[in-house]
């Protein structure tokens, strides 16, 4: 999905949060209006074009967004906005960082602003031996992680752990 269509949560008081998806590119007029319950609206990719009515009648929800995300100011849609504080680390999968660069594969990881994660690795997950592969420390909350040795591998698999 690349778009939220024009009224299509409109007057939805039971809405109270959401969450919208990182491939979601635009927000059509009144997406969201009228929904009197609505509190958080959080975004799992970069800043979409809006409608600058589409959170109309809403009243004082906050638009929640990932660290390394980009396009946010702090207003979005006549909301305040901020920094999306996670329990634990992701890998996010949408953005040009994503998948093979250079004959490495590589990802960004997003969390919180100067905290260590490690990064593992497992070929074999009927028989997990999870390997640490590198350690990452989230300037700004985010950080690139690349691995040249993916191709050695059938399959690899990673997971995220902080440290």
């Amino acid at each position: 999905m690349t778009d939220i269509a024009t009224n299509a949560f409109f007057d939805c008081s039971a809405l109270v949060n959401i969450k919208i998806p990182g491939s979601v590119t635009n927000i059509a007029f009144h997406s969201f209006a009228g929904c009197s319950s609505l509190s958080g609206i959080y975004f799992l990719g970069n800043s979409p074009h809006y409608d600058p009515d589409v959170f109309d009648g809403v009243g004082d929800a906050i638009v929640y967004y990932l660290p390394g995300t980009t396009g946010w100011y702090s207003v979005f849609g006549g909301l305040a906005t901020t920094l999306w504080t996670l329990p634990y680390p992701v890998i996010l999968k949408n953005g040009s960082n994503f998948g093979v660069h250079g004959g490495e594969f590589g990802f960004t990881i997003s969390w919180a602003t100067n905290i260590s994660v490690v990064v593992e690795g497992c070929a074999n997950l009927a028989a997990p031996v999870w390997q640490p592969l590198q350690t990452n420390t989230l300037s700004s909350g985010t950080a690139y992680f690349s691995d040249p040795q993916w191709n050695t591998y059938p399959g690899r698999f990673y997971r995220l752990s902080p440290q």
